[in-house]
C-alpha cells in the first residue's frame, strides 16, 4: 500500500479513468452532506488563511503501484462519495462558467480536465463509472444529455442542488474555484496480491454517510470473487434484490431484513449494530461454506423476496397483501423472522394460501390484542424468533394455533374477556394504532372497502370541555364524571364526512339531520340512527356490542382441550416440599440482610409484571421466561447469582465476578455481593441487564 498526499484536482486531471465495483454501495449521500461540502469549499475559497481543506482519502487497486501515466482503470475502494460529488460540483459549474475565471477553469478545460477524457470514446471517455442507474445518470449530465427514466434519486437530486448553489453565486464564481483547487485527499493506492482490500475498506469510516451492515455484507460476499464470477453473481440475485427494495427502500430496509433472516438462520437476534459481524459467523459454518457462495445469494435472494412482499407492498395475491397492509400498520415488524419462515413453507407449497393467511392474521390479532390489553411488548421480538421451534411439521397450521394459545401469561395471547373489558374501557381516540383499528372494523369481510381515510374520527358526545346544555342534560345529573370517563372510549367514537356539520350539536339533530346517522352507510354507525338518547348506558350499551365484534375480527386460537393436551410441554415433577422466607434464617427480621433483601426484592418484581419469586431451599429464584437472578441469603450480605453470560455483563465498577463452570448455588455465569443499601441501584442496574436479555431487548 502507498499513501500520500495529494491535491483532488491534480488527481483527477492525472488519473485516466476511477471505476466502482459493482459490490460497493450505490451513490448515497443526500443534501445534507452536501450541503456541507459546499460549505466547506465556499468557505476555503474565500479565506485567504486556509491553504487548504482535506475531505478524506481515495482508496483504490491496481496491478502495480500508482503511476500517472498508467491507463487502466482503477478500482475505488473508498471514496466514491467524494469523488461523485465533486464530479456533480464540477458538472454544474462547467454549465455556468463564462470564460475563464482562474486558470484552466473554462467550461472546456473543467470537463477534459477533470470529468472526461476527451481522446477516448464510449465508457472510456469518462474519468468517473458508478454503477447501475448512478453510472447512466452520472453519464448523461457529463454529456448534456436528459436523464433516464429511471435515474438515480440521489444524483439527480444533489446535482439540482449544486446547479441551483452555482446559479445564485452568478458572477460571482471566483470563490468557488478557488476553493476547489484547495481540495486534498490523502491518494492511497493498494497493490493487489499484497493488500487485502476486504480488511482496508472494514477499518476505513466513509466521511459523510456511514457505511450501512448492507454495505459491508455486499462488500464481503461479492468482493473476494473474480470478475466474471462477481458479475455474474451480481447481476443474477443481487441486482434483482436491490430493484425489488428500490432506491429508497433499500437503504432503510435492507439492514432490518439481514436481521431476521440472520435470526431465522441461526435463532439468535444479532445486535441491529452488529449484524455485519453475525452475517461472516454465519457464512463462515460449514453447512453454509461448503454450499458455496452462489446458494448463499439465492437463499438470502428467495427471503429478501419474502421481506419485500411483506414489508414493501410487494405481494400479488390481494388478500396476503390486504393482510401485510394490516400488519404495516400495526408496525408488527418483529414478527417478520417468524413470517418469513411461514413464506417460505407457503412458497414450498408445504402451507395452503388460506392457511397462510390465517397464520397472518393470528399474529396481527396477538400484537393487536396484547396493544389494547396494554402488555408491555418488550418480550415480543424473542417470542417470534423463536415461534417455529417446536412447531410440528405435518400439522403446522393447529401446531401454530397451539402454541399461540399455549404462550405463558406475560407472553399471553388475551382471551376474549380481558380484551373485550380492556377495549371497552381504555382511551381508544388516543391510541397509537387508531386509524388501523377504525379501517379495520369498518372493512372485515367487505370485497368493496371503504376508504375510512377521507372521513374523521367523531366524538358522539363532544370533546368540549363546556359541554352545552342540552347535552347536560342528556347525559343527566352525573354528566362530569361520565363525559370524564367515556369520552374517548369505544361507545362514544364512530365515523363521519359531516364532523364540521355535527359540531357540538344535540345527539338528536346528529341523528336525524341529512347525512346524519340515520342515514349513514359506515358500518361502525349501525343503530345509531334508532338510539332514542346518548348518556352513559348507550355508550356503554355500543361499547359491547363493538367489542364482541371485534372479537370476531381479532380472533383468537382456539383449539379445544384434548388437541391442545397434544402441545403442551411435559409437565415438571411437582415439588417435594414448599419454601417461604422463613426457612432463610439470614432474612428473619431484625437481621443485617433483612431491610436489605425487602428493599431489593420490591425493586426486581416492580420490573415487569411477568416477575415471579420462588423461595428455594438454598436460595430465592427470581424469574420471567426462566431464572435471571437467584439470591442466596448469607450472614451480613446477600449473593447474587445474575444469569448473563460474563462477557456480556455491562460492569464498569468491576463488581462482577466471572463463576462459569465454578460450582455454585445459582444458576448464572455472573456474581455479585450485595451488602449495603448505597450499591443497590447500580446492582440492580446489573440485573436490569440480565432480565433485558431474557425477554429479548438485548439486541434492540
Amino acid at each position: 500500500m502507498k499513501a500520500v498526499e495529494s491535491n483532488l484536482l491534480k488527481f483527477l486531471q492525472a488519473s485516466p479513468q476511477f471505476v466502482i465495483p459493482i459490490y460497493q454501495r450505490t451513490y448515497s449521500w443526500t443534501i445534507k452532506e452536501c450541503q456541507q461540502l459546499w460549505d466547506d469549499v465556499m468557505r476555503a475559497g474565500k479565506d485567504d488563511r486556509i491553504n487548504a481543506h482535506f475531505i478524506g482519502s481515495v482508496v483504490y487497486i491496481q496491478e502495480d503501484l500508482y503511476q500517472a501515466s498508467r491507463q487502466s482503470p482503477l478500482l475505488v475502494i473508498d471514496g466514491q462519495q467524494r469523488l461523485t460529488t465533486v464530479s456533480l460540483i464540477l458538472e454544474a459549474l462547467a454549465r455556468h462558467v463564462e470564460g475563464e475565471p482562474i486558470d484552466g477553469f473554462s467550461a472546456l478545460k473543467i470537463r477534459h480536465y477533470f470529468l472526461q477524457n476527451p481522446l477516448e470514446s464510449g465508457d472510456r471517455g469518462h474519468k468517473l463509472l458508478l454503477t447501475q442507474n448512478d453510472r447512466t445518470s452520472l453519464l448523461a449530465l457529463v454529456r448534456q444529455q436528459p436523464l433516464p427514466d429511471q435515474s438515480s434519486i440521489r444524483v439527480r437530486e444533489n446535482f439540482e442542488f449544486f446547479d441551483q448553489m452555482v446559479e445564485k453565486l452568478g458572477s460571482g464564481l471566483y470563490a468557488l474555484c478557488r476553493g476547489l483547487l484547495k481540495l486534498m485527499i490523502v491518494d492511497v493506492s493498494l497493490s493487489r496480491g499484497q493488500d487485502n482490500p476486504q480488511l482496508i475498506f472494514e477499518s476505513m469510516n466513509s466521511t459523510g454517510r456511514e457505511l450501512s451492515q448492507a454495505d459491508l455484507i455486499r462488500n464481503y460476499v461479492l468482493m473476494g470473487l473474480d470478475p466474471e464470477h462477481q458479475t455474474r453473481l451480481y447481476e443474477a440475485h443481487w441486482r434483482p434484490m436491490e430493484v425489488r427494495f428500490g432506491q429508497e427502500s433499500y437503504g432503510t430496509h435492507f439492514d432490518r431484513f439481514m436481521r431476521d433472516y440472520l435470526t431465522i438462520k441461526s435463532s439468535e437476534i444479532p445486535n441491529v449494530r452488529a449484524v455485519y459481524e453475525a452475517f461472516k459467523e454465519y457464512a463462515a459454518r460449514k453447512p453454509v461454506a461448503e454450499a458455496g457462495v452462489d446458494a448463499l445469494v439465492e437463499d438470502i435472494e428467495r427471503f429478501a423476496n419474502y421481506y419485500c412482499a411483506m414489508a414493501l407492498g410487494r405481494e400479488p395475491d390481494r388478500r396476503l397483501a390486504e393482510a401485510f397492509q394490516d400488519l404495516r400498520e400495526l408496525r408488527v415488524d418483529v414478527a417478520y423472522p417468524f413470517l418469513l419462515e411461514v413464506y417460505a413453507r407457503y412458497d414450498e407449497e408445504r402451507l395452503s394460501r388460506d392457511d397462510f393467511l390465517s397464520i397472518v392474521r393470528l399474529v396481527e390479532a396477538y400484537v393487536f390484542r396484547r396493544s389494547v390489553c396494554a402488555i408491555p411488548t418488550n418480550s415480543l421480538n424473542k417470542t417470534f424468533a423463536t415461534f417455529t421451534r417446536g412447531l410440528d411439521d405435518d400439522s403446522y397450521f393447529e401446531s401454530v394455533q397451539a402454541a399461540f394459545q399455549l404462550l405463558p401469561s406475560y407472553r399471553r395471547f388475551p382471551n376474549d374477556d380481558e380484551f373485550r373489558r380492556e377495549f371497552e374501557s381504555r382511551d381508544i381516540y388516543n391510541f397509537r394504532s387508531r386509524s388501523y383499528w377504525l379501517r379495520r372494523f369498518e372493512n372485515d369481510g367487505r370485497k368493496e372497502r371503504v376508504p375510512v381515510d377521507e372521513y374523521t374520527i367523531e366524538h358522539i358526545m363532544p370533546q368540549n370541555n363546556d359541554l352545552p346544555a342540552a347535552w347536560r342534560n342528556e347525559i343527566g345529573p352525573d354528566w362530569e364524571r361520565v363525559h370524564k370517563t367515556k369520552l374517548h372510549t369505544l361507545g362514544n367514537l364512530t365515523l363521519t364526512g359531516y364532523n364540521s356539520e355535527y359540531s357540538d350539536n344535540p345527539f338528536a339533530e346528529k341523528r336525524d339531520m341529512p347525512g346524519g346517522f340515520r342515514e349513514s352507510p359506515l358500518r361502525l354507525n349501525a343503530g345509531l340512527g334508532t338510539t332514542a338518547r346518548w348518556d352513559e348506558e348507550a355508550i356503554d350499551r355500543r361499547a359491547a356490542k363493538l367489542s364482541e365484534t371485534a372479537t370476531g375480527i381479532w380472533r383468537a386460537p382456539r383449539l379445544p382441550s384434548h388437541v391442545l393436551d397434544r402441545y403442551r410441554p411435559a409437565s415438571k415433577p411437582a415439588a417435594t416440599a414448599s419454601y417461604t422466607i422463613e426457612d432463610h434464617r439470614s432474612l428473619a427480621a431484625g437481621t443485617l440482610t433483612h431491610d436489605l433483601f425487602e428493599q431489593f426484592r420490591k425493586e426486581v418484581l416492580s420490573l415487569d409484571p411477568a416477575v415471579t419469586e420462588e423461595f428455594l431451599k438454598l436460595y430465592i429464584a427470581y424469574k420471567a421466561e426462566t431464572n435471571f437472578v437467584d439470591v442466596i441469603p448469607q450472614t451480613s450480605r446477600l449473593l447474587l447469582s445474575i444469569n448473563i453470560p460474563f462477557h456480556e455483563l455491562n460492569d464498569p465498577r468491576g463488581m462482577a465476578r466471572d463463576v462459569t463452570n465454578l460450582g455454585r448455588w445459582g444458576n448464572g455465569d455472573s456474581e455479585v455481593v450485595l451488602d449495603s443499601s448505597e450499591e443497590l441501584p447500580y446492582i440492580l442496574s446489573l440485573v436490569g441487564q440480565a432480565f433485558e436479555r431474557q425477554m429479548g431487548n438485548d439486541s434492540a
